[in-house]
Formats: structure tokens, sequence, C-alpha cells
């Protein structure tokens, strides 16, 4: 029954691609619903009715695996849950109000099978299925960023996309290949009972794809590119499907990983490092989506830390808080860019025409600040607590990245809803997209039960966790950062204040210190070196096979004309040699002595020449 749980909503993702162009916008956006929805109900069936592992069998050695745990638990309800208003979102703002078209039919299936493939994912109990799943994911994400392919900005950032994520997955294929090099399976089992160099490769493979699918550096950049895609499929992959791939990855395997002492050193550095270079990106960034996606790598490396130090399940926690505030601050900021005719932050300051909107939004940001007692300020202080496991100056460092998150929330908050003028918003936003936002949002408020004891130990006995100890001081402290940077965020949003970045410097921080436009080149060089390589291969390689095959065609034209005599002729030839042969030999044979003296005679003296020949020579 597991499969179902992929196998539902992409077999209704290929049915809504075919089907679902001739129906209305109203009529395709209730099927997505209803899929995802579905997906959603045979996760907590699977969850409720305890149901075990399945396989397929491929072949002797190849076995497609999958299997509930802890994390695939917390997943396989969070990636449904946070894709259902995103479904309905993307149904009201995306398409028109007739008939989708194909267009519209394409991008509906893509999102429903994307949430079947990241089922399929996060249950795979091998890195053969893995794989597929992760391939899966990766072409989902591809297509859905370059969903306006006719845009040459678009294709081109979608590559950018897939180009820089791809890099990565090379990295599971390794490990993949080590795994079967060490123990002749794939699962996660074989995994685990590796040791030495192999287990090395295998760890190192999966650390690489990780953190390029959870764009943590130096791969952070991509999720500028991505931004390409329409703001619902930004906020699908930025709150639970592709950009959270990498960090379900090192959670569901962190008991294994944690065996190589270099493993929870690099998680820690690549996460912290992220999350303080992140920060500073999303402040200086003027661009909406921008400034979320570079949030969205920040909070991504504090999740790595809390894997680092050794809580996975604090890690897990901040996911689903991270997922229900970041999918609803996506939605808004395109209910913001499409009254404010751009994602430009310079051009908003919609508090008056949009103020519904705006204080659903101001939900999500504040738990993006992690002010008390939402929930994501729970779990970003158990993030620090976990930290202080390891090192006063870490728990402290953690505390002031949350302290650089309340400055960008607040910046995005009050530059996107800020109090302007009192026009009439030109287009209100619709049920749907309302509906979308306010349930998301629900969901935040929802989550700040875990400041109540006896609910966080229900789920640190559902996920089979401890928490880490907290400290009163610590929490003060994060308080008093997040208060900081509250204050500073709204003081750099004052009314006449720039927005867009005062000095090059700036710029180039808003960029990701550069790594945007590194990015960018090196995809650009990609792509003339393929398309070099496609000439070449249609002016050498397959001009040298046209060459042989014309050769290939000569000769048998050739034969056609003049094979068949010389076929016929050789043997010929040589029959009537042998019989001249067989002629001449039987006139030796005279039966006369001196005719045998006289031929042995002439033989010794051609012998005798021979030799004397050389003697001399």
């Amino acid at each position: 029954m597991l499969w179902s749980l992929g196998g539902v909503p992409i077999g209704a993702a290929v049915l809504l691609y075919l089907g679902g162009a001739r129906l209305d916008r109203n009529a395709v956006t209730a099927a997505a619903a209803l899929a995802v929805t579905a997906a959603l109900g045979l996760a907590a069936l699977a969850l409720a009715g305890g149901w075990g592992a399945a396989s397929y069998r491929w072949s002797d050695a190849l076995v497609l695996t999958l299997a509930p745990s802890h994390a695939a638990a917390a997943f396989t309800l969070a990636v449904p849950l946070i894709a259902l208003p995103i479904a309905v979102y993307a149904g009201f703002h995306e398409l028109p109000p007739g008939a989708a078209g194909r267009s519209g039919a394409r991008l509906m299936a893509l999102i429903v099978a994307f949430v079947g493939a990241m089922q399929l994912l996060v249950l795979a109990d091998d890195l053969l299925t893995l794989l597929i799943a992760w391939e899966l994911i990766g072409a989902c994400s591809w297509a859905l960023i370059g969903y306006r392919w006719g845009e040459a900005e678009v294709t081109r950032e979608a590559l950018t996309a897939f180009l820089t994520t791809r890099c990565g997955d090379l990295g599971l294929y390794v490990a993949a290949a080590a795994v079967f090099a060490g123990s002749g399976g794939f699962s996660y089992a074989d995994l685990a009972a590796l040791d030495g160099p192999l287990l090395d490769v295998a760890v190192a493979g999966i650390v690489l794809a990780a953190a390029a699918k959870s764009a943590q550096l130096p791969f952070s950049a991509w999720l500028f590119a991505a931004m390409a895609g329409p703001v619902p499929v930004s906020a699908l992959l930025h709150a639970a499907t592709l950009v959270a791939a990498g960090l379900y990855l090192l959670v569901r395997l962190q008991p294994i990983l944690d065996g190589v002492a270099w493993f929870a050193p690099l998680v820690i550095a690549i996460g912290l490092a992220t999350a303080l270079a992140g920060a500073l990106t999303a402040i200086c960034q003027g661009h909406a989506k921008k400034l979320l996606a570079a949030s969205t790598s920040s909070q991504y490396g504090l999740m790595w830390l809390a894997v680092g130090v050794g809580f996975p399940a604090v890690a897990l926690v901040h996911f689903v808080a991270h997922a229900f505030m970041k999918a609803g601050l996506f939605l808004s900021a395109g209910l913001a860019a499409r009254e404010s005719g751009g994602h430009e932050l310079a051009g908003m300051r919609l508090g008056r025409r949009l103020p519904g909107v705006g204080a659903t939004t101001l939900v999500s940001s504040l738990a993006l600040a992690g002010m008390i007692p939402l929930g994501s300020a729970w779990s970003k202080e158990q993030i620090a607590s976990a930290a202080g496991q390891q090192a006063l100056w870490l728990a402290l460092t953690v505390a002031l990245a949350g302290g650089l998150s309340a400055l960008y929330a607040t910046r995005f908050q009050r530059l996107a809803y800020g109090r302007t003028d009192r026009l009439p918003a030109s287009t209100p936003p619709s049920r749907g997209e309302i509906a979308a936002l306010r349930s998301l949002a629900a969901g935040t408020l929802l989550l700040s039960v875990l400041w109540w004891p006896p609910a966080r130990q229900a789920v640190a006995g559902w996920l089979a966790t401890r928490w880490p100890p907290s400290h009163t001081w610590l929490l003060l402290v994060s308080l008093a950062l997040v208060l900081a940077g509250i204050g500073a965020g709204w003081w750099l949003t004052r009314p006449g204040r720039r927005v867009e970045p005062a000095s090059a410097g700036q710029a180039i921080v808003a960029e990701w210190f550069g790594l945007s436009a590194l990015l960018e080149r090196v995809a650009v060089a990609v792509a003339a070196l393929a398309r070099r390589l496609a000439r070449f291969d249609d002016a050498g390689v397959d001009a040298g096979l046209h060459a042989t095959a014309r050769v290939a065609d000569g000769l048998a034209r050739f034969n056609a004309r003049r094979g068949e005599a010389f076929a016929e002729g050789l043997p010929d030839s040589l029959s009537r040699l042998a019989d001249w042969g067989g002629a001449w030999a039987r006139r030796a044979q005279s039966g006369q002595t001196h005719h045998y003296y006289s031929t042995i005679v002439i033989g010794v003296v051609l012998i005798l020449s021979l030799l004397v020949i050389g003697v001399l020579l």
C-alpha cells in the first residue's frame, strides 16, 4: 500500500494533464486539490494503520523498497498538507477564468506529480529508489521553473537551476556506487554496514547532493534562478518539496552518517555559513521573491546545523514550521506583485490597498522573525539549545542568526505592506487565494502549541526523540536579538529611505556575494559547450557515420555490378590453373630414366647456385 502514496498522485497528474485542458479553471483546480487531498488521506491511513515495508524486485541485485520511518511520517503528512493550499492558489492565481487550456493543465499536473514524487522520495528505503524519486523531483522542478518557456530569460534561469542541482546530484550516484561496490546492494542497511574509504566516499556524495538540493553554500544562488517560475511554484519548491529533499536525506540518514568523524563538523560549518550569508543577502535584497529565497537558504542552514549537532528531530520540527510560514509568504508576495506590477519591494507598501492580506501576512512574518509564542520561535530556540550542547559560541551565533531573521522579516513586511496611500486594490484577491493564504497562517498559529509542555512531549514521543535542555538565559538573549532585529528592520524601512542596495558592496551581497553572477556565467558556458559538442556531433561523429554509410553503399553498388563476376571468376580461374598444373605434372612423368636424371641435375645446379649467391652476398 505504500506505493499508492506516490502512485496515486502521479497517476492523477497524468489524467489531469491528458484531460484537464478541456475543463474550466474551477474544475481543474478542484481535481488537483482532490488528488493532493487523496495523497494526504493515504498518508494518514498509512500512519494510523501501521503499514509495513513494501518492495519490488527488479532483479536479484536491484530491489526497490519503501519503508516508513519517523522522518518519513512527518514529511508524508507535511508535503500534501502544504501543497493543498498552494494548488488551490495556483488555480485561481495562474489560470484564466475560462478553460484551463493545455498550459493550465500542465501546471496543475506538474504540481500534483511533484507531490507524488516527493512522497516516494521520503518513503524510499534504499539508494536506488531514492535516486528514481530524486530524478523525478528534479525533472518536475525544471519543468515548473520553466513553465513560461516561451520567454528566453525563463528558459535560461530554469537551465541554471537545473544544472546546479544536477551537479550535486552526481554525489548521490557516487554514493550509490560506493554502497553497491562495498555490499552488493543499495539499501540504507547496506550503507550502515560500510566502513573504511567506501563509507567516506558514500557520505561525501550524500552531503554534496543534499547541499545542492537544500541550496546551501556554495550552491545557494540557484534559488534566485528558480524565481523565474510562477509564484505557487516558488512556494512549493521553497516550502515542502525540492529544497526540503536535501534536508530530509540528512535527517533520515543522520544516525548512519554521524559515524564518519568529519560529517558533523562539515554539516555544522556549511549550515552556519549559509544561515549567516543568507541572512545578509536577504537584508540587502530589494526583490520580494529573492528576499524570501535567501531567507529559505538561511533557515535551512539552521536546520543543517541542528542535524550536525545531533538533533535531527529539531530540524524536522523547524522544517514543518518553516514550510507553513514560507509558503504563506510566497503566496502573499504574489498578490503584492500583481497589485504593484512587479516584485520590487520599492514599488509596494500596499497595507491600505490589501489590508486583509497584510494582516494575514503579518502572522507569517512574525513566525519568520522567530517571535514568541509562534511555533517557529520554539523550534529556533531548540536549535540554539542544541547548538549550545556543542559550544556556547555556537548557540550565540544561532541566536544572532535569529536576530538577522527578524530584521529581514520586518523589512519584507514593512516594504510589502506598509501604510501609504488609501487607493483601492486594482485586482482584489479571489476567495481561493485568500483561503489558501489564511489556511497557511492558521497552520502557523496552530504550531504555537509547541510551547505547551504536554504538546511538545507528545511530539517527542511520536518522533521517538528527546529535546535538548533549554536555558532561560539563552531564551532571553534570543528574544532580545529578535526585538533588536525588528527595531533595525523598522528603522531601515522608514519612509523616504532607499530600498535598493545603496552601494556596490551591498549589491554584491544582495546577489549572494557574487555567486549569482558566477553561477549564471557557468551555466552560460556549459550551455555553449553543449551547443559546440552538438555541432561537433553533427559535423564530426555523424559525418563520419554518414561517410561510412556512403562507403558501404558504394561497395554494395560495386558488388551489385562487378562483384558477381569477380566472385564467380576467381574460383573458375583457380580451377583452370589447377588443371594446367595437373596436365604439366602428367607430361613430366614420361617413364624414361634420362629425363629424370636431367631434372635432378637441373635441380642440383639451381640449389648450388642459390647457395653460392647466398655466400657471396
